[in-house]
């Protein structure tokens, strides 16, 4: 497979990815994640070092597999995430996709930046969360699926909430 198609279907995970989040489209979302995958959000240690083991520093997000997205979703299913009452509008966008590194017919790791408009509906306010996304995809039958996924948020001063929906 060239870079050309492998940065195309990279390009189209993401893009899928970020549909289903604001389409609330959980199911499918979740699917696009291996059963082992990894979902990081670092935290910002001073202003230019972020930590580097989720392990042993504090993070904004670490779930060290799908399990622990899978029960992400079923508290925002549920009604027992009570600050997500009524559910927050977001429209994400992705942009300057490119592949970082080795790449192979089955694996590949795609690097790209992001924005994610939040609307509180509860409280009339609205906010961008903005960053640069690292994504490690692997094919498993044919398919492209997210085997890690970094999240560096940039504007790490959060306003209200923070959600695995809205980064």
């Amino acid at each position: 497979m060239e870079q050309t198609d492998l940065l195309r279907a990279g390009a189209d995970v993401l893009a899928r990815e970020v549909l289903y989040l604001d389409e609330r489209r959980w199911d499918e979302w979740i699917a696009l994640y291996c059963e082992d995958c990894e979902f990081w959000a670092p935290s910002w240690l001073s202003e230019d070092t972020l930590s580097a083991d989720p392990n042993r520093e504090i993070s904004m997000f670490y779930f060290k597999a799908r399990g622990g997205l899978e029960d992400r979703v079923w508290r925002i299913r549920s009604g027992q995430a009570a600050a997500l009452s009524p559910m927050p509008r977001t429209s994400h966008q992705v942009s300057n996709v490119v592949l970082d590194g080795a790449v192979d017919a089955d694996a590949m790791t795609v690097k790209s930046a992001f924005a994610c408009h939040v609307y509180m509906i509860r409280n009339k306010t609205q906010h961008v969360f903005f960053g640069r996304y690292e994504h490690g995809l692997v094919r498993i039958d044919n398919e492209w699926r997210i085997r890690r996924k970094k999240i560096t948020l940039m504007n790490d001063f959060v306003p209200s909430l923070l959600d695995v929906f809205c980064v």
